[in-house]
């Protein structure tokens, strides 16, 4: 089903879900198929692939199903070069979106699985850095900053603020991309925002990857600090917003170290 949707191709997953449950002679209901693949699609975070849309990730799951997915991913091929296809290929800012129905409200913030689980997936032989790849791709970025600041825009314009609208500045591409924020906007009282966008094009809930200096700036201006987490983005472009702190709202694991000597 991941091949058949990263490739663009329609499946229903109705019809895949009773395949499995022939398969499997009524042993298992279609609710606990549903449950097992949302465990699935856990996993495959863990192992910085991308899941299924529509399979929301349950994160409580025995080591034994990581096992199962690790045996099972070196068996088709074609979903590395599938992934990895996705995670490059370039984009561009939608021609004709539809802001109205772009806003989302967020995941909620849940319990991670358990310390000994997750270090056994730090580990594990078939982890690849997919997301991070995506994360490094600067077209999909720069799109993405270019979706919200017409989003900012179009915002402003609907609540009756031509001239705020004006002033929305994309400051990543004006002023430097140190700044620890990519989009300067206002609220409806005139009041400075300062907005963090993160792109992908996968699944509402795929994990993505901050700097400390976008962490530091989300603490120190915690007031006027939103992160815009931009999703689904080549085929409909929908996003979340998250005021304030990042750690607020996300647990944060260290994922690298620089070394110097």
């Amino acid at each position: 089903m991941l091949v058949q949707e990263l490739a663009g191709q329609r499946y229903n997953k109705s019809a895949c879900r009773q395949l499995l449950f022939d398969a499997l002679a009524g042993e298992r209901s279609h609710a606990s198929i549903e449950f097992k693949y949302c465990n699935i699609s856990a996993v495959l975070q863990l192992l910085h692939y991308p899941s299924i849309n529509g399979y929301k990730r349950r994160i409580n799951f025995q080591k034994s199903l990581m096992q199962e997915v690790e045996r099972q991913i070196p068996l088709y091929p074609q979903l590395s070069a599938i992934v990895q296809a996705a995670v490059e290929q370039p984009a561009a800012e939608p021609m004709a979106p539809k802001f109205e129905q772009a806003l989302q409200t967020p995941p909620s913030k849940t319990h991670q699985v358990s310390e000994a689980l997750a270090q056994y997936a730090v580990r594990s032989p078939v982890k690849r850095d997919y997301l991070a790849q995506e994360a490094r791709n600067q077209s999909l970025g720069l799109a993405g900053e270019q979706f919200a600041l017409a989003y900012e825009q179009w915002r402003l314009q609907q609540q009756g603020l031509p001239g705020l609208a004006l002033r929305v500045e994309h400051v990543s591409q004006t002023l430097g991309d140190g700044l620890g924020f990519d989009i300067r906007s206002f609220d409806a009282q005139g009041n400075e925002q300062m907005i963090e966008v993160k792109t992908t094009r996968f699944a509402k809930d795929t994990p993505f990857f901050v700097t400390r200096n976008e962490l530091d700036v989300s603490q120190q201006a915690a007031e006027r600090f939103h992160l815009y987490r931009i999703f689904e983005f080549r085929q409909q472009p929908r996003l979340f917003t998250l005021k304030g702190a990042i750690t607020e709202h996300c647990q944060l694991d260290p994922v690298t170290f620089r070394a110097c000597f």
